[in-house]
């Protein structure tokens, strides 16, 4: 992989200039995408990447993700077979089914049944090529690239991602499975997803994002998904994040709520080198309920960085924050958590914890709960704890007759599932629970 020196921050930056320029002669920019792009890409050449000078930053250097000069993935199937992916379905999970292969769809490895009347389910693209008017209304509303130079590049890269779009009163029957899965074999390349999910009054969603990977060379996955609910709209959004070792994964996810909606995102994340992970929603109705439940798994010298910020922009409304992260060898974590409470939110009810267990003496946690609160008649709390595990407790099970490993392995896998029982689809928990079991006694074999 071609990297460029400290001295080349304007290398790089024509680096991704020309690349953009070659991408502008073969993609869709009818509806004033191609101004969108343009101004995404104008942001990023005026701004460049963010370093740990930067407060959103400065727990997580991505010089190495910075530096160097990754291709745009083909846009190809890559000779992906059907075996490769069938590992990636959580078994026996009935649901509408997209795969894409280095951010591109591939309709023959995909499996959409009969939708009910009122559910539209496709590619981005190809939501974009017909026209569709949900998909031209709503992308990059609320994704905003002035403040992220990951965002602005994945703006200026749009071509291809999940779209779904439910209508007012529609409840879609199964959960949307939608895989991203990386392959390749000599060059570093770089992805760019880019979903957009739009439910309408009163409709009912469950979404299951998976990046998972077929390949060891190093590539970066740059995604980005915006979730818009209207009045009364429900929606479970569950993200695992399996990256190759190898791998970079940074994602964001932004959430835009109307009155009496109820979101509600299980992360997972236990793969990639560099991880950076952010959520933001915003309550902007009253009586939404929100709730972010988020679990890390670190080993090696993985970095794994979660953001959030939940918006209270309006009264009345309730958020629930759970984040917990496993960390062994000489891994690292990074959990900033925002709540803001604007100052018409009165009865705000916001509740955040995170929790942190430390599996070895060269793993660290940074961790910065906050609260800004600017009405008078709320109920907030948070609070972070980082910490080794319970001595009494391994005693306890050790003078049971286990072993010190095996009693170790259950008290982790009891921290970290925790996290998992909050998983609403049986068939996802399921394999979720056997994933973090065989991450959890890898690590601490590797460590």
């Amino acid at each position: 992989m071609k990297t460029m020196s400290n001295s080349s921050t304007d290398s790089i930056i024509k680096w991704y200039e020309t690349q953009f320029q070659a991408q502008e002669k073969s993609v869709l920019n009818g509806n004033g995408l191609g101004d969108l792009r343009a101004s995404a890409m104008k942001n990023f050449s005026e701004r460049g990447f963010p370093t740990t000078r930067d407060e959103e930053w400065r727990f997580t250097n991505v010089a190495p993700i910075t530096k160097a000069m990754f291709n745009v993935a083909p846009g190809s199937r890559q000779s992906v077979s059907d075996e490769t992916v069938q590992p990636h379905f959580f078994g026996g999970l009935q649901c509408h089914r997209l795969v894409f292969v280095n951010g591109s769809f591939v309709v023959e490895l995909s499996s959409i049944p009969n939708l009910s009347k009122g559910a539209f389910i496709t590619n981005l693209q190809d939501a974009l090529k017909q026209g569709h008017a949900i998909a031209q209304e709503h992308l990059g509303k609320y994704a905003s690239f002035t403040d992220n130079a990951f965002t602005s590049l994945n703006t200026a890269f749009l071509q291809d991602g999940l779209f779904v779009h439910v209508s007012d009163g529609v409840s879609v029957d199964v959960p949307v499975h939608a895989i991203y899965l990386s392959t390749g074999t000599t060059d570093a390349f770089v992805s760019y997803p880019r979903n957009l999910i739009v439910v309408g009054r009163n409709g009912r969603l469950s979404l299951v994002e998976s990046y998972v990977h077929a390949t060891n060379v190093s590539y970066l996955t740059n995604a980005v998904t915006e979730v818009v609910l209207s009045e009364d709209a429900v929606v479970e959004h569950d993200k695992l994040q399996d990256e190759a070792a190898t791998a970079y994964h940074i994602s964001a996810t932004h959430v835009h709520q109307s009155t009496r909606s109820t979101y509600t995102s299980n992360a997972v994340s236990i793969g990639g080198a560099i991880v950076r992970n952010n959520i933001t929603t915003v309550l902007n109705a009253e009586r939404c309920e929100c709730t972010l439940n988020g679990l890390s798994l670190g080993t090696g010298t993985q970095l794994v960085d979660n953001h959030t910020a939940i918006d209270h922009a309006k009264p009345n409304c309730a958020s629930h924050e759970l984040y917990k992260a496993v960390l062994d060898g000489k891994a690292r974590g990074v959990f900033n958590g925002k709540i803001f409470v604007r100052k018409d939110a009165q009865k705000t009810d916001a509740k955040q914890t995170n929790k942190t267990v430390l599996l070895s003496d060269d793993a660290g946690m940074d961790t910065k709960p906050q609260l800004e609160i600017f009405a008078d008649d709320v109920k907030c709390t948070h609070g972070a704890t980082v910490g080794q595990l319970d001595d009494e407790q391994v005693f306890y099970l050790r003078s049971r007759g286990l072993g010190i490993n095996e009693a170790r392995d259950i008290l982790t896998f009891a921290f970290a599932s925790d996290v998992i029982s909050r998983v609403h689809i049986e068939p996802l928990r399921e394999q979720l629970d056997m994933k973090i079991r065989d991450r959890l006694q890898k690590g601490r074999m590797s460590a």
